[in-house]
């Protein structure tokens, strides 16, 4: 490999690859991104996402925390509307800095789009394409894809999410890994037809809520729903026609704007419907491959602070990488090595944070909005002295983040 640049190729384009790009590309590696959807979607595409912490660091090491600060959501205030009781209104921006001196809520396009921005300039982007084939072995990896041409690589990262591709393809099929955590997630685009500004309303009975909030720019809202399930749909995950009606099934009996959310999502170009499971892995790297975020680690979406780890694990492997020297075998190891208890304790995140957002009975909907509106009530510095290990800022405290080497 002297002589060259190491080439690397990183399936996904959301918001590990290209943290993991910029990191390598600085070391002086030759990077591609192969991302299945087109670019403007994946501008476009996902929920409000939070940075924690050590993620605030990296987005400041990167360059691009200004332009991620000034995207924030600004949606600091949160009305439940319990079936059957009163509205309860909620400080979020209080709750959350209890948690976390540093954070920042995102639209995960924007962060994406941000960060694409900031890399496209020194990465290979390739859009509306994916890995079809992989094999490697000590010296190198040969990926065939969907419609590209064969390549030749010497790390292959795979940063493509929970369903993740490059993980099926190098360590084996998906439900080895994966942990259904008895939940759904469904996230979708609408007209801001309420007018909201700067406040989320909750919907909430034993078992499901439903939620919308602004973005804020446009003048489009996203709407949620998250409810509980004992056990898996048999339904592919792409089947978005089964999924609505699943949807109508679950919402089909219940008042406030549920009858308009479920009509404006039948007719939604971004319907989006996933289970809440984890990714459970001893390791993370094999041979010349290596995963990052949610593809190695998924907390659970919406319920684990995924992205938060997904930036953070994503600066750890291109640091430990890039400063292996010619081993990347040994970078990868050193990633491993310093991601696993951060890991670890993320695993608790997603099952307590559904407790929470999603009570089984109907006392326990009434009083999770009176807990968490006590909570914001509650000066920041005495909520921080609290055990932190059940939330993401508490388990990114298990990671030490060493800043870049100018």
């Amino acid at each position: 490999m002297t002589g060259r640049a190491r080439r690397v190729l990183i399936s996904g384009a959301s918001v590990a690859g290209p943290i993991t790009a910029y990191w390598l590309c600085r070391q002086g590696f030759a990077v591609t991104v192969v991302e299945r959807m087109p670019l403007a979607r994946v501008r476009t595409s996902g929920h409000a996402v939070d940075l924690f912490g050590p993620a605030m660091d990296v987005a400041q090491w990167t360059g691009v925390l200004p332009a991620v600060v000034d995207a924030r959501s600004r949606n600091d205030a949160l009305t439940f509307l319990p079936r059957g009781g009163r509205p309860v209104d909620v400080d979020l921006g209080r709750l959350v800095a209890g948690v976390a001196n540093r954070h920042v809520e995102v639209m995960r396009g924007e962060l994406a789009s941000i960060l694409y921005e900031a890399t496209c300039d020194d990465v290979e982007y390739v859009f509306e394409d994916s890995v079809a084939t992989l094999e490697h072995d000590s010296d190198a990896a040969q990926v065939t894809f969907e419609r590209g041409p064969d390549r030749l690589f010497d790390l292959v990262v795979g940063a493509d999410g929970l369903h993740s591709v490059v993980r099926r393809l190098a360590f084996g099929p998906e439900e080895t890994f994966r942990r259904f955590m008895g939940g759904y997630l469904v996230i979708f685009t609408l007209p801001n037809y309420l007018h909201l500004d700067g406040r989320m309303l909750v919907y909430n009975a034993p078992g499901r809520l439903a939620g919308i909030y602004p973005v804020r720019r446009g003048d489009t809202a996203r709407a949620g729903f998250l409810f509980r399930r004992d056990e898996e749909y048999a339904v592919e995950h792409r089947d978005d026609d089964a999924q609505r009606r699943i949807l109508h099934q679950v919402y089909g009996d219940d008042g406030w704007e549920i009858p308009r959310l479920l009509a404006e999502m039948d007719a939604s170009a971004d319907f989006y419907f996933d289970s809440i499971s984890r990714i459970d892995m001893d390791r993370w790297s094999t041979g010349r491959v290596a995963l990052v975020g949610d593809a190695g680690y998924s907390p659970g979406a919406a319920v684990g602070g995924g992205t938060s780890l997904a930036v953070v694990g994503a600066y750890a492997l291109a640091q430990e990488v890039g400063s292996a020297g010619g081993s990347l075998e040994a970078g990868m190891r050193a990633y491993e090595d310093r991601l696993r208890e951060l890991v670890h304790r993320s695993r608790s995140i997603g099952p307590a944070s559904m407790r929470m957002l999603i009570p089984r009975t109907r006392m326990q909907v009434r009083l999770a909005p009176q807990l968490m509106r006590l909570g914001s009530l509650v000066p920041a510095r005495l909520q921080r002295m609290a055990p932190l290990q059940g939330t993401p800022a508490g388990a990114l405290d298990a990671v030490k983040m060493r800043p870049p080497t100018r």
